[in-house]
């Protein structure tokens, strides 16, 4: 009998993962990798075949049978597999959990080859006589070598003809769809400034060895990052291997596909807001071994990509590449692994480096390649610190300070653009009753609700629930509702207002729901359609557009506020990567941050563009500590229905870490809490924090496993969390 043990896509944790199914006679091809659909309890559900065994064995019970496959081929290759175990293994997840994420996209249906029929001349064919027509339209279809079918209907009457007398052929074609084939881009010949020539010319010995090895890309914005990826593909490509290229947002795949797509021919870009169908198609694609090179934001790490010799994590700061749901693996480390069993080169490039990355380059874990100037030797923006309070002082109100009026002002009379990064979504941050000061907040997390004025509606900017305004106080029935804060769209309204000539864009969530969206705005702006872009961080980073000499950062040191270590150094990311923006053309650039923190270290060492400067005063405290780089970070979330039943929960696990772990080990750890989350109360469970510092991972590792926290089902477990509370 011909069995199959599936790995079970549930989302419930269990011990058990792996199930005996009978495998019908109709399926006896199948072999580690299929997904397949089989039944589960009561559900029809998909699973993941990991062995295939012919057996004599006698079963206490009647196996269930395997019902469909999902694919037209092996799904997982065995690299795949490879990494999908590691993952489990690294983040305590189930099985299934991890191997989901090398899905195109989770879901259980088959999902059907888009088809189109086509004609092409027969290969082997007699004289046979034809009348003129029927030999023009042959000679063209010779030439050609295949038409598809719906392109000359017109013709059907002489198409079959030709078929009855066998000179051509129909045939069923897989259309694999790609919705980057059309983008135009220009090849440019550019010179190498030496600091680029010394990046390529270090890496490429290991990449020519195919020997694994890491490298820190620290480029000041402007420095030429991308030419040196670019310049590196070139020695993949030469030597047959292949190219991933990961960026943090869908926003910036525009620029940087645009970018290679003028060097080289087999590119695909793959991310979330692709269809499951064309995602689909690019696996198929990339198995088929079309496709060398694959650019794409996070989850383009579980493609089936094989024989890479490169692997480029740009703008490697960014928290985009850790994903907040189970199983909150962060892509960096992945990718990391990934290029270990690849034996492949892999470049995290930055102009402001996590601290995490900074601090290996700089003691020997990775190797250091420094840009410090700008292509053409283009000198930095000019940027000038604002104080808002002192703007109040002197009368001013509005959102922008005068200098930065004036500056805009300046920049449409010179017939030049500007950008404006405002973090912050929606209308107004936040609805309170001047009465009492009940703040409107979300029914489901409790965190305050925006208001939205295009649609005249509350949002939860967390988990995207929508109210309608209170017409009076829901406390204490006052009328005296007042909106406060500035969001992208007041910000919008205002720029109109006092600056009515200027053509403005806004970039954010609310603007960029569907799929080119992000293209579509910068393509527009970039082509001089706009004099002023603005919107929330994601008009920050990335962007090359020559014409942009002036950025305005408002509400700079709003992310000082946040109660999370890392918050100084996301302060010094965002105004340099932002700044950076500016003067990259033939124009200088002038930058104005706005804040009313004018002395934090963040805010004046990026004002300065001095990173190594900010970095040695941070990395004291730090140590200090006890934070990253430093430890590891693990990140417990208790739940309960009840507050004291997680509070309790938590307490146990501290107390029996303080005494198993911290009493009987050599090496550093801490553990910290249980305290309330940020989100104490999300529909209707209290969620409780436990923070445990490491010096040693597989210590506290081996620790939740032995104490089954891996498959408790009120306790989420995050590695290597960017919040800690």
């Amino acid at each position: 009998m011909l069995t199959a043990e599936i790995c079970v896509n549930v989302t419930a944790k269990k011990k058990l993962e792996i199930y005996t199914y009978a495998v019908p006679q109709k399926f006896n091809f199948l072999a580690q990798g299929w997904r397949v659909i089989v039944p589960f309890g009561r559900q029809i559900v998909d699973g993941f075949v990991m062995e295939v065994k012919d057996t004599d064995q006698k079963f206490d019970f009647e196996l269930k049978e395997i019902k469909d496959v999902v694919d037209e081929e092996i799904w997982f290759t065995p690299q795949m597999l490879k990494m999908a175990s590691l993952i489990a293994d690294f983040y305590l997840c189930p099985l299934s959990q991890a191997m989901s994420l090398f899905m195109a996209g989770n879901h259980s249906k088959k999902i059907a080859p888009k088809t189109e029929f086509i004609i092409k001349p027969a290969e082997n064919f007699s004289e046979i006589k034809i009348t003129a027509a029927q030999k023009v339209f042959l000679d063209n279809l010779r030439e050609c070598g295949e038409i598809p079918l719906k392109e000359v209907q017109k013709n059907s009457y002489i198409i079959k003809k030709l078929l009855e007398k066998n000179l051509i052929v129909k045939e069923s074609r897989r259309i694999l769809r790609d919705s980057y084939a059309n983008v135009e881009s220009v090849k440019k010949e550019i010179e190498l400034t030496a600091e680029q020539k010394n990046a390529v010319n270090t890496v490429s010995l290991y990449i020519k060895a195919k020997i694994h090895a890491g490298f820190l890309l620290h480029g000041v914005t402007g420095s030429g990052k991308t030419q040196v990826y670019i310049e590196l593909t070139k020695i993949v490509r030469q030597i047959g291997r292949r190219a991933l290229i990961l960026v943090p947002e869908i926003s910036l795949t525009g620029q940087i596909v645009k970018n290679f797509k003028a060097h080289f021919s087999d590119v695909l870009v793959i991310h979330s807001k692709l269809s499951i169908e064309e995602r689909n198609d690019i696996f198929y694609k990339i198995r088929k071994g079309e496709v060398a090179i694959v650019i794409g934001a996070r989850s383009a790490i579980f493609t089936p990509l094989d024989d890479v010799g490169l692997i480029v994590i740009d703008e490697e700061q960014d928290s985009s590449y850790k994903q907040d749901a189970p199983p909150f693996y962060h892509a960096k480390i992945i990718a990391e692994e990934f290029a270990k069993i690849q034996k492949a080169a892999i470049i995290f490039g930055s102009a402001t480096p996590s601290f995490e990355t900074y601090y290996r380059a700089q003691n020997g874990g990775l190797g250091y390649l420094e840009m410090p100037r700008r292509i053409s030797n283009n000198p930095l923006p000019e940027v000038e610190l604002v104080d808002m309070r002192t703007e109040l002082q002197s009368g001013n109100r509005s959102v922008l300070s005068f200098a930065l009026k004036n500056l805009l002002e300046e920049t449409l009379k010179n017939h030049q653009q500007a950008i404006l990064l405002l973090n912050a979504r929606g209308y107004s941050t936040f609805v309170m009753c001047r009465d009492c000061g009940e703040t409107v907040r979300c029914p489901e997390c409790g965190i305050s609700m925006h208001y939205h004025i295009t649609d005249k509606t509350l949002k939860c900017h967390h988990c995207e629930i929508e109210m309608t305004p209170p017409a009076v106080c829901p406390k204490c029935g006052s009328k005296r509702i007042k909106y406060f804060g500035t969001g992208t769209q007041k910000l919008e309204e205002y720029l109109s207002a006092e600056l009515p000539a200027a053509k403005i864009l806004r970039m954010d969530r609310d603007t960029t729901t569907k799929k080119f969206a992000h293209d579509e705005i910068l393509n527009s702006f970039k082509r001089g359609e706009a004099d002023i872009l603005f919107g929330t961080k994601m008009v920050a980073k990335g962007h090359d557009i020559p014409n942009v000499t002036a950025v305005g950062i408002l509400s700079a040191d709003s992310v000082l506020n946040f109660p999370d270590f890392r918050a100084a150094e996301q302060c010094f990311d965002l105004i340099t990567q932002a700044a950076g923006r500016a003067g990259r053309g033939d124009f200088p650039g002038k930058v104005i941050v706005q804040t009313y923190n004018t002395d934090a270290d963040a805010v004046k060492f990026a004002v300065a563009q001095d990173f190594k400067s900010f970095y040695n005063v941070e990395i004291v405290k730090r140590e200090f500590l006890f934070f990253p780089p430093f430890s590891r970070l693990v990140k417990l979330i208790f739940t309960a229905k009840k507050k004291e039943k997680a509070v309790d929960a938590a307490e146990r696990i501290v107390n029996s870490f303080k005494l198993e772990v911290m009493q009987n080990s050599e090496v550093r750890h801490e553990i910290l809490g249980p305290i309330p989350a940020v989100i104490e109360n999300l529909r209707g469970e209290f969620q409780f924090v436990v923070l445990i510092k490491t010096s040693d991972l597989e210590i506290v590792r081996g620790f939740l496993r032995f104490h089954n926290l891996h498959i408790a089902p009120n306790v989420q477990i995050d590695f290597d969390p960017l919040v800690t509370n």
